[in-house]
């Protein structure tokens, strides 16, 4: 479907034009009619869907119908929630590249610098806020922010905001909106907390699931390592050494272990940088700009902290671990083989996450490639392990009696 077609505003489609945009993906197509005619939504899509622009263009669309005074004070009227810094950075330059010819100001504010950026950002009246909820009440504590004129409300990676603990905040800020407004809510998965969110504050919401476009990526080669957990580390090691992994995205479960892995790395002359909650704002932007410019060939992060982030050219993406949300996989290795690119997403799995790696090639409807001749592999433990299990399952009349070894004495 070309934008041509959702008869958007002609100073839209120019921006779009300029971006070498000219038909919709799967999610545009279903949402933007919907979020035009003023309906609530749930949208599951994953980041590479193009869902930033599905709902950045229908709201830039009701804004500019609206006409103010010349002069008059400007309230915001969308607001768009996002649960880290880079996300929110990231979806209000989508709202600055479409809307660049229209008269609207767009504003962004989130945790890790001082405040006093964010209350300049706030004066400029900003017609669409886009906001992490932790900078967002601290602004509104100093009185700096008014959300009694907000017309349309946008959460946006719901599942990570929730899985940060941000319900709390989430649930204050709701309380400071009008009751009657437009409300949209985007998550990779709907696990039951988001599901529990969309029913506390969407009124007869429509419904649209994009299926990721990791499950069907031939461009992607898959395989896993079995291997003890103690052992993954020294087996990263010996992988980075091979050249051809000249851009490595890695995926580890906490940040305690990302600085660890990241330290280990540097140690053997491989430059690497980490990215997580903890890192500050300025940190986290240094280490996105050397991994882009090949500076840094290694760049280790949280799913939390990398969620939002859209990098061209990452020739591997690593899982330290096995996660435990199928979908979330689908996630990461995403991040590899884009725009036509080949690109390799390489797993190390445990015996205790052996059950999760099912679950993976469960979803995907194919089974991932195991490596099997690496220093440290483990493959006899996980069949010893599985056939344990399976052996435990049988009832005691199928259990099989032990040979004996002669007559007792």
């Amino acid at each position: 479907m070309g934008f041509e077609s959702l008869k958007l505003d002609p100073l839209i489609l120019k921006a779009l034009e300029e971006q070498g945009y000219k038909t919709t993906t799967e999610i545009q197509a279903q949402a933007i009619g919907h979020i035009l005619k003023g309906r609530d939504m749930i949208g599951q899509a994953d980041t590479g869907t193009g869902k930033t622009a599905a709902f950045a263009l229908p709201i830039l669309q009701n804004l500019a119908k609206e006409e103010w005074e010349e002069g008059a004070f400007h309230p915001v009227r969308s607001l768009i929630l996002a649960p880290t810094r880079e996300l929110a950075i990231q979806i209000g330059e989508s709202f600055q590249t479409y809307g660049k010819y229209l008269s609207l100001q767009v504003g962004v504010v989130y945790g890790g610098v001082t405040p006093k950026r964010h209350i300049k950002v706030m004066k400029r009246e900003p017609d669409i806020l886009v906001a992490t909820p932790g900078r967002l009440l601290d602004l509104f504590e100093r009185a700096c922010v008014d959300l009694d004129k907000v017309e349309t409300l946008v959460i946006d990676e719901a599942d990570r905001m929730l899985d940060l603990g941000m319900a709390k905040d989430v649930a204050l800020i709701l309380s400071k909106l009008p009751k009657v407004r437009q409300n949209l809510l985007f998550s990779a998965t709907i696990p039951t907390t988001v599901r529990k969110l969309a029913h506390s504050i969407l009124d007869k919401p429509v419904e649209i699931k994009v299926k990721s476009k990791g499950l069907k990526r031939p461009s992607i080669q898959q395989k896993v390592y079995y291997v003890d957990e103690p052992d993954k580390t020294a087996l990263l090691l010996e992988i980075l050494q091979d050249p051809a992994l000249k851009s490595v995205l890695i995926f580890t479960r906490t940040k305690k272990k990302a600085d660890k892995l990241c330290k280990a790395i540097n140690q053997v002359h491989i430059r690497a940088k980490a990215i997580h909650g903890d890192k500050n704002q300025s940190e986290r932007m240094r280490a996105l700009t050397l991994f882009k410019n090949k500076e840094a060939r290694v760049l280790v992060a949280t799913d939390v902290a990398a969620r939002g982030i859209d990098i061209d050219q990452v020739s591997h993406v690593i899982n330290m671990s096995i996660p435990n949300v199928a979908e979330t996989y689908i996630h990461r290795i995403g991040r590899t083989g884009r725009a036509g690119d080949s690109g390799t997403a390489l797993s190390m799995c445990s015996g205790q996450e052996a059950q999760d790696l099912k679950a993976i090639e469960k979803l995907q409807q194919q089974a991932i490639e195991v490596v099997k001749d690496h220093p440290y592999q483990m493959m006899h433990k996980v069949i010893q392990e599985n056939r344990a299990k399976y052996e435990d399952k049988k009832t005691p009349g199928q259990r099989k009696k032990p040979r004996s070894h002669g007559k007792r004495r």
